[in-house]
């Protein structure tokens, strides 16, 4: 009844509307992209292959999606359950993440209808061979730990219990999938020593991708918690949701260590103090995204607040966001390359998609209800 009730037809939000005229923007530049190739569509060159597409699409929008590993694990390995009531919908956050991320690389492809060579043409010296797999491969995880919310919504129960009997094995699966790539989106850069800034450049920058995956990861739970409360007149129990924030300081205390650790050993912690550009962005990105975040989520009293915990959490998501960008763009040296208008539009485009698709989820199937999988 709940979900029938929520099925029901609501006039058009202006925040839909928006939506809607950003996915159509999105596919009259993907209509260009397709037809006319990457130069009528892109500013990217020789010295500029990767842009705005690899950086937010895939970097960004992999990293937070990385709460889905991460509170399947927490809900199942650690046998957590109370976290039950939060893991569908970062599930479902998690599979249109990596759906649109999967889509995007698409788009930054010369020839994108051989997306498939990856299956048969195995190069196992290259990351993003190991990237590509891994996604493919998590990204049908997902699919089917997502699955049981069509499988109740139809009454299918031979297809539910299937599901539910193979669950802790696809979460297992699915950690190691997560691992691999998210810190091999890392080992992308190593390749560029003498093109990527000192303050970015370690050889453990595929660990530092990986637990600030997890960080975010867990940022994302919270984020989107409490964005669906607000939306869905969902509500989660604040407890929950603070004990979820009292695990983020030791993630990013540890990212914090390494990620100076690094810079003292390399040498290049000098270079925090030469007031250039990428030394603003660096202590921008660790100031705002790391430390404050530290000392916020180790109050009780912002964990207990809903809208305090809320502005921390969104401001480790801003930090990853920014960590990103300055490892794939700011910090790294080459052609000069701004976005076109076709770039951001392909890009507010899917992410706008991602967002219909995620509220008629909601609205139409049992992902804030719906009975347990974790026994």
């Amino acid at each position: 009844m709940a979900v029938a009730a929520r099925a029901e037809k609501r006039p058009l939000s202006i925040g839909t509307v928006i939506l809607w005229v950003l996915v159509i923007a999105g596919l009259w530049s993907s209509y260009i992209r397709f037809t006319q190739g990457l130069g009528a569509a892109t500013n990217l060159s020789d010295g500029r292959p990767w842009g705005l597409w690899i950086t937010f699409d895939v970097l960004i929008g992999i990293a937070l999606a990385a709460g889905g590993f991460t509170l399947a694990a927490i809900v199942y390995i650690f046998r957590l359950e109370r976290f039950y009531p939060l893991l569908r919908p970062t599930i479902l956050t998690a599979f249109l993440g990596y759906g649109l991320a999967a889509t995007a690389i698409m788009f930054d492809l010369g020839l994108p209808w051989r997306i498939w060579h990856p299956l048969v043409y195995w190069n196992i010296h290259s990351p993003l061979f190991e990237v590509a797999w891994c996604v493919m491969t998590y990204l049908t995880v997902l699919a089917l730990e997502v699955s049981p919310v069509v499988f109740e919504k139809f009454n299918l129960k031979g297809p539910l219990n299937l599901v539910r009997a193979i669950t802790i094995p696809l979460v297992i699966v699915g950690i190691v999938l997560s691992t691999m790539h998210q810190s091999s989106l890392g080992s992308v850069f190593l390749i560029v020593p003498y093109r990527l800034h000192g303050l970015w450049y370690t050889g453990i920058l595929p660990i530092l991708f990986f637990v600030s995956a997890v960080a975010v990861g867990l940022a994302m739970v919270i984020f989107e918690s409490s964005l669906s409360a607000s939306a869905f007149k969902h509500r989660v129990k604040q407890g929950i949701l603070a004990e979820v924030g009292s695990y983020i300081p030791y993630v990013l205390g540890l990212y914090l260590v390494l990620n100076l650790g690094a810079l003292v050993v390399s040498g290049d912690v000098t270079l925090l103090f030469e007031g250039s550009v990428a030394s603003l962005l660096y202590l921008l990105e660790i100031i705002g995204g790391v430390i404050i975040p530290i000392v916020l989520f180790s109050m009780p009293s912002v964990r207990q607040n809903r809208k305090a915990l809320f502005r921390a959490a969104f401001l480790v998501i801003v930090g990853v966001l920014l960590n990103r960008f300055n490892v794939s763009l700011f910090g790294l040296g080459g052609a000069v390359y701004a976005p076109s208008w076709m770039e951001f539009a392909v890009t507010a485009g899917m992410v706008s998609a991602g967002v219909l698709i995620y509220m008629f989820t909601i609205n139409n199937f049992p992902v804030l209800g719906g009975s347990s999988d974790a026994h």
